[in-house]
């Protein structure tokens, strides 16, 4: 049975605000060592799997599509981080709250 990982990525440095709805993610897990190329160097894989990357609204719907094509899933749930709201004139006021 082909193996999945299911997980929400970290936001860029450059998306700032909860605004932005962060997606899920469906990635195959590799099936096969990468290779060096003896002639160039470069590396190679035979796994083309691995370059898929399906992106979802939900996790139920990532694991609704998992469980309808018969793959071995595994959802990493991610940290729900702070969002601090705090006013730009804070930075320059007398008593800093810290």
């Amino acid at each position: 049975m082909t193996e999945v990982r299911i997980y929400q990525p970290a936001p860029s440095a450059m998306q700032t605000g909860p605004s932005r709805a962060r997606k899920w993610v469906l990635e195959y897990e590799p099936a096969a060592a990468d290779y060096i190329d003896p002639l160039m160097g470069w590396v190679g894989s035979p796994d083309t799997r691995r370059q898929v990357r399906l992106k979802f609204e939900s996790k139920d719907q990532a694991v609704a599509f998992a469980e309808r094509n018969n793959l071995s899933y595994q959802v990493r749930e991610s940290a729900a981080g702070r969002f601090l709201i705090k006013n730009y004139a804070d930075n320059f006021s007398f008593h800093q709250v810290k």
